[in-house]
């Protein structure tokens, strides 16, 4: 991951009473990581990085302070290039097709039904440490962005989080100034979907085209690995509620054969990276929100509760509330 998302890190620790320094060390991380904002940090490292901070300084909101010093000029060229975009509607679809150039651990979503909007983040990662403090980063983050995008008149409607209830949500109110829900299935931020058809504040249609031929040079030069876009491709699938191949194939703008010769070639296939993506879901719901076992097969797409069950039981052993028991016990 590109370490600018990070970026407000240090400065909360500073605030906190801590050097950053030490910190990093415990992670692994050298004292001079955030100096050059286009370096690189590896996903799950970042993960402990915010879990350490928010342990070390007793702050169970860590990652949403950190988050707030993130803004859309922290994604660089790709934030330049969604703030002069002709709509809002088109910087969030820009946004969509090129964060895998900045982060690897994790995709945006976005969806549109009835009179609403969301944009929201799914963390693919497995076992990735510290998701709560992750999420909180990311929610904060993405309000920013929306707020560079769309101005300071724009709001949410209600801010979801795919982690339990913090014991003060007051941070959260004054952040977001909306309705907040804990326990959900995915983390995002509702908002009117008339928003979309705006145009940025400080859109320029030729300084946009400038940039994504820059862009799309990057691209080039930096192609997905198969499995991993197919994987990422699938988390955003299976948080929206459906999952399928036909889907994934328009998706991905490939004929089915070809989708199968390909993944076939890494030894894989559909139902299995499936498969994998909805365990990973289902292990990070379990641990990170309170969702009943009949809550969690709906968000997956299981037929019921009890289908839930068996394929967890496949894959762990056990049913889950028992692994939810177990892995709560260690954390």
């Amino acid at each position: 991951m590109r370490v600018a998302a990070m970026a407000g890190v240090p400065a909360v620790l500073r605030e906190k009473g801590f050097e950053p320094a030490q910190v990093l060390a415990d992670v692994g991380l050298a004292p001079d990581t955030f100096d050059d904002p286009d370096g690189r940090m590896p996903y799950r490292t970042g993960g402990l990085l915010l879990q350490r901070c928010a342990d070390l300084t007793d702050c169970l909101h860590f990652g949403l302070l950190a988050g707030q010093h993130a803004t859309a000029s922290s994604l660089g060229l790709l934030g330049e290039l969604i703030q002069k975009s002709p709509t809002v509607q088109s910087a969030l679809d820009s946004l969509i097709a090129h964060l895998h150039l900045q982060t690897r651990g994790g995709v945006p979503t976005h969806a549109v039904e009835g009179a609403n909007a969301t944009f929201g983040y799914a963390i693919y990662l497995r076992d990735m440490p510290g998701t709560a403090q992750a999420y909180d980063l990311v929610a904060a983050f993405e309000f920013n962005i929306l707020k560079a995008v769309c101005g300071p008149r724009w709001g949410p409607i209600e801010v979801s989080f795919a982690h339990g209830a913090p014991k003060d949500a007051l941070p959260y109110r004054r952040l977001f100034g909306c309705r907040l829900r804990f326990d959900a299935d995915r983390t995002e931020l509702s908002f009117n979907r008339h928003w979309l058809a705006q145009p940025p504040m400080a859109c320029d249609a030729e300084r946009h085209r400038q940039l994504q031929r820059e862009i799309l040079a990057q691209e080039s030069l930096a192609p997905d690995e198969l499995v991993d876009h197919v994987s990422a491709a699938l988390r955003r699938m299976v948080l929206n509620g459906r999952a399928t191949e036909a889907l994934l194939c328009d998706l991905l703008s490939v004929p089915r054969r070809t989708l199968h010769r390909m993944l076939a070639a890494q030894g894989t296939g559909f139902r299995k990276l499936l498969e994998d993506v909805r365990y990973e879901v289902a292990r990070q719901l379990l641990v990170d929100t309170d969702m009943s076992t009949a809550e969690l097969a709906a968000a997956l797409d299981y037929a019921d509760a009890s289908a839930f069950n068996r394929a967890f039981r496949r894959w762990t052993g056990s049913p889950p509330a028992a692994w939810r028991a177990r892995a709560r016990s260690v954390d």
